[in-house]
């Protein structure tokens, strides 16, 4: 499935009985929409989706902090977030002790002038990435939520994740509520709407199939010729690379463990690991790695990449893996996908949806690491092979040709949850 493929058609949400309605919706004042992700959490996804949206006549307010890893993030993009009454925290490199506290209460700032704003500048849509206080069991933005509801604003919530990974179903009945309020339920994959349908009750008519699109694929890659050197990879030698933020669920002690074979094979090859996560978990990884003997061919590369050195990371690298254990969708899989990376992957539905094996990817399954290392050897060996799964990846969707897609898309979910309005205008 491309990217840029149009998942489901919900064109008929819109009143079918009269071409005037849309007429009028098209012609009428841009839409307004407030998108939440005050913490910052999806900043890249956020930019990229709101300047597609702003191209579609959706005047957007993108309420977001600075992101403290990139501050450039938006404004590179050409945007301005707004995240209500302060912007400090993500402006300065600040040690994580005193950054959370400090996050929280300009988050809680920020929640109570946007509930303000709503008062004297009502959006016609609220669209939330992101509620981080939901794991907490901390109520104050589901109270904004049912705040914005109760002053008739539209609530549309994109499931990045169904549930905070590596949580089991601990949250379940907060995400089960607060998928139940909203009037819209955008998803990336098929998988995830039968799981909202099955195990949360949605009713499947709320629920939007608009594809997570390919994220860096605009970024210039200056430092590509000093990546080889920089990891230690010798002449003729296949350099193979996990990045990502780090957490259990994305396999890379499942990785580790098809290493060693790999390494066993006599696989001329250097894995790179790159990524930021827990303390805990880092440490647990490298001595891993050391128990397991493959030290001399790992390097772990634990920090946050600027973005020239993650876009010239991936355009070094010979192949990208992702042995995930659990997925509901992955910026890092669409970041390889969009820079036209062979890719390697665990055969989860969400990747499935979207990779075909032998055709653009070569798929196995999660644990098996025979397979997985004869994958790795594979692709090692065969460079045309290579080329071609990466050359056959960057065609599922071209950047902007998708971001206008999902930004079509995304606008007519916009307009379903008005459809009722809309059509009273009209009338």
């Amino acid at each position: 499935m491309a990217i840029s493929s149009i998942s489901e058609s919900r064109t008929s949400a819109i009143p079918a009985d009269s071409n005037l309605g849309r007429q009028a919706s098209e012609q009428r004042a841009p839409l307004k929409v407030f998108l939440m992700d005050l913490w910052a959490v999806v900043p890249y996804y956020d930019a990229y989706l709101c300047r597609a949206l702003l191209a579609q006549n959706v005047l957007v307010t993108l309420a977001s902090i600075t992101y403290y890893l990139d501050p450039q993030c938006f404004s590179a993009r050409g945007l301005r977030n707004r995240p209500g009454l302060l912007d400090i925290v993500g402006k300065f490199q600040l040690p994580k002790l005193l950054r959370r506290p400090l996050k929280f209460t300009e988050a809680m700032l920020n929640l109570l002038g946007s509930a303000v704003r709503m008062l004297y500048a009502r959006p016609d849509v609220l669209h939330v990435q992101f509620l981080p206080l939901l794991r907490w069991r901390v109520p104050l933005e589901t109270w904004f939520l049912f705040y914005c509801k109760r002053l008739g604003i539209k609530m549309v919530y994109t499931v990045h994740d169904l549930l905070p990974h590596d949580t089991a179903q601990r949250h379940w009945r907060r995400f089960h509520r607060l998928y139940q309020s909203s009037d819209a339920l955008i998803c990336h994959s098929e998988s995830a709407k039968r799981q909202l349908v099955d195990d949360f009750r949605i009713p499947s008519e709320r629920i939007w199939i608009i594809p997570h699109g390919p994220l860096f694929y605009d970024c210039a890659a200056p430092f590509r010729e000093h990546i080889r050197s920089k990891y230690s990879a010798e002449p003729g030698e296949c350099l193979v690379l996990w990045q990502g933020l780090i957490f259990p669920y994305k396999g890379i002690d499942f990785l580790l463990d098809s290493w060693v074979k790999v390494q066993r094979a006599g696989g001329k090859a250097r894995l790179v690991v790159a990524g930021t996560g827990s303390a805990e978990l880092l440490s647990a990884l490298v001595r891993k790695a050391e128990s397991l003997g493959i030290s001399a061919s790992v390097t772990f590369d634990f920090r946050f990449l600027p973005l020239e050195e993650l876009t010239s990371l991936y355009s070094a690298v010979d192949m990208v893996v992702y042995p995930y254990k659990a997925v509901t969708t992955s910026g890092a899989l669409l970041t390889g996908v969009a820079l036209g990376k062979p890719i390697i992957a665990t055969n989860l539905k969400a990747f499935a949806e979207i990779l075909e094996h032998g055709e653009n990817a070569l798929l196995v399954e999660p644990g098996d690491t025979q397979a997985l290392a004869g994958s790795i050897l594979r692709l090692a060996s065969e460079p045309e092979f290579r080329l071609q799964l990466g050359a056959r990846a960057k065609q599922l969707g071209s950047g902007d040709d998708a971001w206008r897609s999902i930004a079509k898309q995304t606008r007519e979910c916009y307009l379903s949850v008005l459809a009722d309005k809309i059509h009273s205008r009209a009338e």
